[in-house]
């Protein structure tokens, strides 16, 4: 398995950023997949999961109605819009393979930098 995540940069309050993840090593069109994120001095926590067709999603309440997730099975690559990004959601971002809860999920990639500023 190799998720190799992109995307992440300083960006200001209210601005949008789009995540990318490339995944391989796996058949990525039958697996679930997640987004997580670790704040600084913090654990990680669970962002949103889809489903292996994209018919189903959930969101972690911080993130819903700002953060969209979806994903591309032709291309092997899962995505995380995120509008309207406030400080608090700084953290390093990681894609996983699974379905939460977190203990579940399968991270593998080094993740991408998010820090957003007031």
């Amino acid at each position: 398995v190799q998720l190799v995540e992109s995307g992440g940069t300083l960006v200001q309050s209210g601005d949008s950023l789009r995540l990318s993840c490339a995944a391989s090593g796996f058949s990525f069109k039958d697996e679930p997949m997640t987004w997580v994120r670790q704040p600084p001095r913090k654990g990680l926590e669970w962002v949103s999961w889809v489903s292996p067709t994209a018919m189903a999603t959930r969101y972690a309440d911080s993130v819903k109605g700002r953060f969209t997730i979806s994903r591309d099975n032709d291309k092997n690559a899962l995505f995380l819009e995120m509008n309207s990004l406030q400080p608090e959601d700084t953290a390093v971002y990681y894609c996983a393979k699974g379905a939460p809860p977190i203990a579940n999920l399968q991270i593998q990639g080094q993740g991408t930098q998010v820090t957003v500023s007031s």
